[in-house]
Order: C-alpha cells, then structure tokens, then sequence
C-alpha cells in the first residue's frame, strides 16, 4: 500500500476509505482552505493555470480568423471536460501544504510528470473522449436546427433567433447530462489517483459513491465550478488565472473530507 503521489505502477492497490457524506458547510470550508492555499502559494496556480488561457486565446483567435466564431461557443462550453487537468500540480502543492512539506517545482513537477507511469493517463483518455464526443453532439445539434445553410447573418442574430434559441436549449440540456456524468466520474477520482494507488475505473467508481453519498453539497459544487468557469472566460480567458487555482485546491480539500 502507499499513498506516495509518485509512486510507481507496480506498487500494490491503496486501500480506499469508506466515503463520508458532507454537508453545505463543509463545502464552503473546502473553498475557504482552496483560497489560503492559493494564497499561500500563488505563482503555482498561475503557472498551471497560464497553459489554459493561453491555449483559449489561441484556440478564439482561431476560429475567428477562419471565420468559423459559433464553432467556438461549444468548445468553451466543454472547456469544464478539461479543466481538471490543470489541478493535477495543484493537487501536489495542496498535499504539500496540509503535510508541511517544502514546495519547491523540481518536486511539483516531477510527481506531476511521474503520472505518466500510473493511472492519470487511462483517466485523461476518458475525459478526451467526453470532450470530442460533445464537439460531436454540438455539431450535430446544429445540423439538425440549421442543416446545411450557410450563416448568413452574425453568430449573435443567429443564436437570437427562433431556431437559434431552440438550439441552445436542446444543446444546453444534452451538454447538461453529459457535464454531470463527467463531473460524477472525475471530481473525486483525479485527486484520487494522484494521492493513492489506484486504477482509474476504481477511482471513478468511487467517485460516483461521493456524489450519490453527498447529492445536495456535491451538485452544489458543480454547479459553482460551472459558474466560475463560465465568468472567468468571459475576459478573454484571464479570469482563469484566479478560479482554475482556487477551484483546484478546493477539490483537494473536499477529496480529504469525503475520504478521510
């Protein structure tokens, strides 16, 4: 058994904690500990976090220079699929501080590359897929409201208009489910693997116990990273500098109440 973060593959399974219900308030304890923890070590979170809006500057500048702007609405839309890739450092420095471990970025980074050897891949795969098949299910709602004619008008006005609206709404409750499936496999099941020795199907199991066990406080807090993700996107993506940090640490922090 270990509960090393850099732990090589062939170490045997770490025994999983029975999972502990929580309530409102424990929520809100776990984002209170995840801002001391940025606060206590900013330039970490910035750092994990420059990738992400940098790569969404990139990707805007993209799809407006090709003229394809709507293609952009559902790639940000899915952009919570991916988010938790940018808390798996920020798991580590989290750790690091509950421990009263140095942090230094020699370390951070090389438990975050010994992932690679463990289970965060397998994990990775699954979340990819999730994202290209919304990018899939997005382009196919739009055929299905707009079939095959070209746009004509502005991405405002055609969102606007009746089939536009209708559009969103459909897309908006399919996105929806798929959000909170994700979101029951993963909030639990990334800090997980990187703290004990699990398989990734293991973890995601468990991570769905967390949720059906705590439905009330952990839908809360899908809905919260949904929102802030949302906010912080709007100003060109810079917004993501604060909230990817804090809701990462945050996770940590409820990962450690509900398996204690």
């Amino acid at each position: 058994m270990t509960d090393n973060p850099a732990a090589p593959a062939h170490l045997p399974p770490s025994a999983i904690p029975e999972p502990q219900s929580i309530a409102i308030s424990d929520l809100f304890d776990a984002l209170r500990a995840g801002i001391a923890d940025f606060k206590r070590a900013p330039l970490y979170g910035l750092a994990f976090s420059l990738v992400y809006v940098v790569g969404g500057i990139i990707l805007y500048a993209v799809f407006m220079a090709s003229g394809q702007s709507w293609w952009f609405i559902p790639v940000a839309v899915g952009f919570p699929l991916l988010a938790p890739f940018a808390a798996t450092g920020l798991y580590e420095v989290s750790r690091r501080l509950e421990e009263g471990e140095a942090l230094d970025w020699s370390g951070i980074m090389s438990c975050v590359l010994a992932q690679k050897d463990r289970q965060v891949p397998s994990m990775a795969m699954v979340i990819m897929l999730a994202f290209m098949f919304w990018v899939f299910v997005a382009h196919t709602v739009f055929a299905l409201f707009f079939g095959l004619q070209p746009i004509t008008t502005s991405t405002t006005a055609m969102l606007l208009s009746p089939t536009g609206l209708s559009m969103l709404a459909v897309g908006g409750a399919i996105g929806g489910a798929m959000a909170a499936i994700m979101f029951s496999l993963t909030v639990i099941s990334l800090p997980l693997l990187l703290h004990r020795e699990v398989d990734f199907i293991t973890a995601m199991i468990t991570s769905v116990r967390v949720v059906m066990s705590s439905l009330v406080p952990m839908s809360l807090w899908a809905l919260v990273i949904s929102g802030l993700l949302f906010v912080a996107m709007l100003p060109a993506f810079l917004g993501l500098f604060l909230v990817l940090p804090v809701l990462g640490h945050t996770t940590w922090h409820l990962y450690r109440r509900v398996l204690p």
